[in-house]
C-alpha cells in the first residue's frame, strides 16, 4: 500500500510531462497536414518528354544488332 503513495505522484508527472509534449507539438505545427503525405503518394508523376533525336539512335542500334 505504500508503495501507492509514491507512484502517483510519479504517474501525475508522467501524465503533465505528455501532455506538455502534446502541446508543444501541436504548438509547433506537427499536426498541420496529416493527409498530404497518404494523397501524395497516391497522385503519379508527370510523364518525362523524352529527347526524340535519342529514340532514333536507340532504334538505329537495336536494328544493328538484329
Amino acid at each position: 500500500m505504500e508503495v501507492i503513495y509514491g507512484l502517483l505522484p510519479g504517474m501525475l508527472l508522467l501524465g503533465i510531462i505528455g501532455v506538455a509534449i502534446f502541446f508543444w507539438a501541436v504548438r509547433s505545427g506537427q499536426y498541420d497536414d496529416m493527409d498530404g503525405a497518404a494523397n501524395r503518394i497516391l497522385m503519379d508523376d508527370k510523364p518525362v518528354k523524352s529527347d526524340s533525336s535519342e529514340n532514333k539512335t536507340l532504334e538505329k542500334d537495336d536494328q544493328r544488332k538484329t
